[in-house]
């Protein structure tokens, strides 16, 4: 089926429930809470996602002459106790926090979660309760734990298949950029990021399976592949975007406490969970408490942006609304 097919219904075949227009964008538009939380992300998402070229110095040039270093405009955020840039790890950091958080939300809450729930609330029976009870089990361990135990037996044999990576393809750098640390990272996060996304479209699915468009399409031979995609998922996708932007603010903070427990992203690549770290104790809060602050700072604008516009988005598409 082409892409073509997918998108235009077969003559007979009912119309697809409408998805959000771009009259939502005209709704948030008018609140100015929510403009400023889109501000803040595209800010911040932006200046990682342009890293490379808007940083002012590399993450790890230090100069040991002027640690601590007050705001100045050739550091307008000051220096760290290396003597690193402070604007320019912060902007770097952003990087870390748009690679683990985009490749999470993708792998885990989208293409496992909304596949996942698509197939659970329509196909139901035993691969339903298969699906769901599997769904129970990660919800039931620990995140924390379990992640702990994946950083410490997979992070070696990770590294050594980026390694042999590197030697069968001749790409050079993959394991000195980080690599092997953000596909592990986003690799666990992705493990228990589907389990909410399931449930949320699953129980979309099992209220709208037996509508009449659905029913319509069954009867004029619609495929399992195009009632899943065609007709279910446009009804899911309001309570999707406001799960992915609410899941996006989860995935920072998650990020942030793995690395400050050590199984996160390591120095010397930058993160806010590293600046953060580093930055940690009382001695560094009383005497450089800027070195603290300015990253934790950025989190939690970050992660008040995501559930301010998620609760925006709630509001806005909220079936009493409409």
């Amino acid at each position: 089926m082409t892409q073509m097919e997918a998108s235009v219904p077969a003559p007979g075949e009912p119309e697809a429930v409408a998805t959000p227009s771009f009259g939502l964008l005209r709704e948030l538009a008018r609140r100015p809470v929510a403009v400023a939380a889109i501000a803040i992300i595209v800010v911040v998402y932006l200046a990682g996602i342009l890293a490379p070229w808007v940083s002012p110095y590399s993450f790890t040039e230090t100069d040991f002459g002027h640690p601590f270093a007050g705001p100045s405009l050739d550091h307008p955020l000051g220096t760290d106790r290396l003597g690193r840039d402070m604007l320019s790890r912060v902007i770097w950091s952003a990087q870390t926090t748009v690679i683990i958080s985009a490749a999470a939300i993708l792998t885990g809450g989208l293409v496992l979660g909304v596949t996942l729930g698509l197939i659970s609330g329509y196909v139901g029976g035993r691969l339903d309760n298969l699906i769901m009870r599997l769904a129970d089990a990660f919800y039931a361990v620990p995140t924390i734990l379990l992640l702990l135990i994946i950083s410490a037996t997979l992070r070696d044999k990770v590294v050594e298949v980026f390694r042999e990576v590197e030697e069968w393809t001749g790409i050079g750098g993959l394991v000195s950029s980080g690599a092997p640390e953000y596909f592990l990272v986003f690799g666990a996060l992705s493990l228990f990021g589907w389990v909410g996304m399931a449930r949320l479209v699953r129980s979309q699915v099992l209220s709208q399976r037996e509508s009449e468009f659905v029913l319509a399409a069954r009867l004029l031979g619609a495929s399992t592949r195009r009632i899943l995609f065609r007709y279910l998922l446009p009804t899911t996708i309001n309570l999707i975007v406001v799960a992915v932007t609410l899941s996006l603010g989860a995935v920072v903070g998650t990020e942030v406490a793995l690395t400050w427990l050590g199984i996160g992203i390591q120095p010397p690549h930058p993160s806010f969970g590293v600046m953060i770290f580093e930055g940690s104790g009382l001695t560094n809060l009383r005497a450089h408490s800027q070195i603290l602050l300015i990253p934790a700072v950025v989190v939690a604008a970050l992660m008040l942006s995501f559930n301010l516009l998620g609760d925006a988005l709630t509001d806005l598409m909220s079936p009493r609304r409409r």
